[in-house]
């Protein structure tokens, strides 16, 4: 099958190359004792890359700590059930399914990907594959990140940082959503797009004062650095800093810093394409490019705002 690797940590991007690969072995997933119960194989359509993905060591080691290269990135699908291992819960061949598939496993940015049942859902037949793949990581990040680790409320004021990106969209969505008053940031040229995803108001970080915003029930942050410890100081006592981007460099006073990793959560991937069926959720896809195109797709010179999603078949 064609796959995009990597086999170089320094690279970065640029050592992604188009290869053969062997095609994942669907017969082995019948071995009971073996460790592939609970697998599927899917006919990968769709593909997502997460821009950091290639500084995680688990893009470069197994479970076990052991070398794994050449490794497959990308761990965002949507695509097609083609065989089930003992112990695929909830999922049948033929099943149009999406979700975010193993860290320390080969992943997506191929024709075909091996992942456990239990991190995929069904994608309904009116959703394109496209968005699928566009809104697994995303939404999932964004409703772990408000929902379950900041505790959004209803009234809270949210201020969210990137609010035009892929994540920081949703994030502003879903914010709004759940009856929150949101402030977006971004660069100026974002501005009506946060506003239009739903942000009440928007914060230019190269030309406002991040201060002015004043106080705030809940920061998402997806930039770290100097704009996540600045972001501390805005908030409000029992209120949360939630970070996307690593540990936070700086606390509230008194509130708390969350940073997360991700987890599939099938419920919620259900709960995503409910809100995507019912208009209540745009996924903000930038670009869509093939697999033969991804190479350049992911080194281009040019700014792309929002989700970078590869179409692996037609």
């Amino acid at each position: 099958m064609k796959a995009i690797v990597v086999t170089d940590r320094t690279a970065g991007t640029a050592g992604m190359t188009l290869t053969e690969r062997p095609d994942p072995d669907a017969a082995r997933l019948a071995d009971l004792e073996g460790a592939n119960y609970g697998d599927v194989v899917v006919d990968v359509y769709a593909s997502g890359f997460t821009g950091n993905e290639l500084e995680w060591p688990s893009t470069w080691v197994d479970r076990l700590g052991r070398d794994r290269t050449p490794s497959i990135p990308g761990h965002e699908v949507a695509g097609v059930v083609t065989a089930l291992s003992y112990g695929a819960a909830g999922l049948s061949v033929g099943q149009r399914v999406f979700g975010v598939t193993d860290w320390t496993r080969d992943g997506t940015l191929a024709e075909r990907v091996v992942v456990e049942a239990r991190n995929l859902a069904p994608l309904p037949g009116d959703i394109d594959f496209t968005v699928g793949a566009g809104v697994a990581m995303t939404g999932l990040t964004a409703w772990q990140g408000l929902i379950e680790h900041a505790r959004l409320q209803s009234g809270h004021s949210v201020l969210v940082h990137g609010a035009a990106g892929a994540v920081g969209s949703m994030a502003t969505q879903l914010a709004r959503q759940h009856g929150a008053y949101v402030i977006g940031t971004g660069r100026a040229a974002h501005r009506q797009t946060a506003l239009a995803y739903g942000a009440h108001e928007f914060l230019d970080l190269e030309n406002d004062t991040l201060e002015d915003v004043g106080g705030v029930d809940l920061v998402f942050d997806v930039f770290g650095g100097e704009i996540g410890k600045r972001s501390a100081s805005l908030v409000r006592a029992g209120g949360t800093l939630v970070s996307v981007a690593g540990p936070p460099e700086a606390r509230p006073a008194e509130g708390l810093a969350v940073d997360f990793v991700v987890v599939p959560d099938r419920a919620q991937l259900g709960e995503i394409t409910r809100r995507v069926r019912d208009g209540r959720l745009q996924t903000n896809i930038g670009r869509v490019a093939s697999l033969d195109d991804a190479v350049g797709a992911f080194n281009t010179t040019e700014r792309i705002n929002g989700k970078t999603v590869i179409r692996v078949r037609p």
